[in-house]
């Protein structure tokens, strides 16, 4: 598969009738001072919080159970060119709109670690090395998603935006990511890697 992660991301972003949102960036440490009580104390580094993008991509459901469904998820072998990463991933997510429902998403990804960015392409069908046809499931646009880590590198940012490939912009749909753009915690990605691979305690304050 040769696909232009990057590209095919800015046009779909660009794309008139598309839904796009972008989260506000997330100044990581300044949460982690503001918000939590941590055992033992722990600021990131921008190596450290990359680190947790590239395992979050390979096991979804263990990064982000509030999101996908844990078990469900299944990733395909990586090809690496230069400091380029691509593989694909299945995992059963919830509905953006609806989050009672569940639905198969499959998700080209590129993780761009030399520029600290990794793209998450959604596709209608994906035949797997062992000859199974995975279809997407229905209830929602297939969407990308973007994560990466900016900032200095001992005071790094989270950001995330995702665009949904709507014929017309859809309101209601952007309104379903209010919530995570209010949130005054980290999102639950970073808790999980703090605690599971980081070894600290969190206590939210």
């Amino acid at each position: 598969m040769n696909l232009d992660h990057e590209a095919v991301f800015a046009a779909a972003w660009s794309a008139p009738g598309t839904t796009s949102v972008e989260l506000p960036a997330v100044r990581v440490n300044d949460v982690l001072r503001d918000r939590y009580d941590v055992t033992p104390p722990f600021s990131y580094t921008g190596a450290q919080l990359w680190d947790m993008e590239a395992r979050k991509a390979a096991a979804p459901d263990q990064y982000i159970p509030t999101v996908v469904r844990t078990g469900s998820a299944e990733k395909f072998p990586s090809v690496h060119t230069g400091q380029l990463e691509d593989f694909t991933r299945i995992s059963d997510q919830r509905l953006w709109a609806d989050p009672e429902q569940y639905a198969t998403i499959i998700e080209h990804v590129r993780l761009d670690h030399q520029h600290r960015r990794a793209f998450f392409l959604g596709a209608e069908r994906f035949e797997t090395p062992d000859g199974r046809v995975v279809t997407a499931g229905a209830g929602q646009p297939l969407f990308h998603v973007e994560h990466s880590v900016a900032g200095d590198e001992d005071d790094p940012l989270n950001l995330w935006r995702i665009v949904l490939l709507t014929e017309e912009y859809d309101a209601a749909l952007a309104a379903s990511f209010e919530g995570l753009a209010k949130d005054p915690y980290l999102r639950v990605f970073v808790e999980v890697h703090l605690r599971e691979v980081l070894g600290r305690a969190l206590v939210r304050r």
